[in-house]
């Protein structure tokens, strides 16, 4: 049983002195025991002002006392030894600190918004602290984010210029990142880092934790493969080759409502595959949706069907440029798939755009078959197939003439 002695008054509840020297007094009473600590920040939440307090609260867990602007602890406050810095430096030990804080928000939910911004605040402050105390943070973050008990949002501080950049030594927040990202991938793999950075957008802009001249995806990759996270660098990969193709996209849409000629476009296509080394597989798709995109469609169904024949016949030799594989056709096939399905104005008009993509030899016999009997999506599946049927039979029964016209050559 931990008891503690609260020095509550109505004055304190006004006056952030008193709560600073509450909280110190509860802590320095339960010292290392992380489990008496947050039993006593449970009990003094109904006590003591949290919602008034929330930066002295969150100052005085990780550092000790209150901070003054940079990251120095303020002179004229009570302070404390048994805060997160003055802690080891191991997991273990920055596990059972997210386990305090993971409790206190749990219990008192308003503090989640608070907690979101003292961290931001803390990694501006980053310079005012020791190499230990910023690593300690740098852990406690990726634990925090792996449990989602903190956005990804944070790290747009470390984006601040003064700790990007660089002297003789990485910036400030290169070297902060390695240590929060080696932590959360010890909670959690690569999906979990992908997912939250996505989340928030943060994503498509770890490029800013390096200066200016050094934001390159191979400066990126290097630097965190050479500090042991190799996982991360293959991510800043694929978001740069995810880059590329939204940018490909684009200019290919741009193309097509500026109506340049298909020997322009074609050519232009198989430079880009050869320089962003990019699958037939995923250009087909990038070549849909531009063709798809590049046009105002009519809201009502029995126009749409006339509409996309008018322009599927247009850009077939386009389709048929990059459908040289088997796979690249049951990708299209897919895509047609998922298109008409999620635009509810296309699903009678699935069966008219094979068809039609089938005669301009875009899409194989082979590959509607593939697609008909196993390799469908589960999206709209039975209104197609059904849409289908008809056309499978004749396309089964034009294959058996044809075998049985070749045996009697024989």
């Amino acid at each position: 049983m931990y008891k503690f002695v609260f020095l509550i008054d109505e004055k304190e509840r006004f006056d952030p002195t008193h709560f600073q020297e509450s909280i110190v007094l509860g802590l320095n009473q339960s010292g290392s025991d992380l489990e008496a600590v947050a039993k006593f920040l449970d009990a003094s939440g109904a006590k003591l002002d949290y919602r008034r307090y929330v930066e002295t609260l969150f100052d005085i867990l990780v550092a000790g006392g209150m901070l003054a602007p940079g990251g120095t602890l303020s002179d004229d406050m009570t302070c404390t030894e048994f805060c997160l810095f003055k802690a080891q430096e191991d997991m273990e030990t920055m596990q059972a600190y997210a386990q305090v804080f993971n409790k206190l928000i749990r219990r008192y939910k308003y503090l989640e918004k608070g907690f979101q911004e003292e961290f931001k605040k803390l990694l501006l402050f980053l310079k005012g602290f020791t190499e230990s105390e910023r690593n300690k943070l740098a852990m406690l973050a990726g634990i925090l984010l792996s449990k989602g008990n903190l956005s990804a949002a944070i790290l747009s501080s470390l984006f601040n210029e003064n700790l990007v950049k660089e002297g003789i030594v990485p910036g400030v927040s290169a070297c902060f990142a390695v240590k929060l990202f080696k932590s959360w991938l010890t909670e959690k793999d690569i999906n979990s880092v992908s997912s939250g950075l996505r989340k928030v957008g943060m994503d498509s802009r770890l490029m800013e934790l390096f200066p200016a001249n050094k934001r390159s995806c191979e400066h990126f990759s290097k630097y965190f493969t050479d500090a042991g996270l190799p996982e991360l660098s293959d991510f800043a990969k694929n978001q740069q080759s995810i880059g590329a193709r939204k940018e490909l996209q684009k200019e290919l849409e741009e193309q097509m409502s500026r109506g340049e000629p298909l020997k322009d476009i074609i050519p232009y296509v198989r430079e880009e595959i050869k320089k962003n080394n990019i699958s037939e597989q995923t250009m087909i798709g990038l070549i849909w949706a531009s063709v798809m995109n590049s046009l105002e469609w009519n809201k009502k169904e029995e126009l749409v069907t006339e509409q996309a024949i008018k322009l599927l016949k247009q850009y077939s030799p386009l389709l048929k440029s990059f459908t040289s594989q088997g796979l690249s056709e049951l990708t299209l096939l897919l895509k047609i798939q998922e298109y008409c399905y999620d635009n509810i104005h296309f699903m009678k008009a699935f069966q008219n755009i094979v068809v039609l993509l089938y005669k301009a030899d875009v899409l194989s016999e082979e590959a509607i078959l593939k697609w008909y009997n196993e390799a469908h999506l589960a999206k709209g599946k039975s209104v197609f197939l059904e849409q289908m049927k008809k056309f499978v039979e004749w396309l089964k029964n034009a294959e058996e003439e044809s075998e049985s016209e070749e045996e009697e050559a024989d």
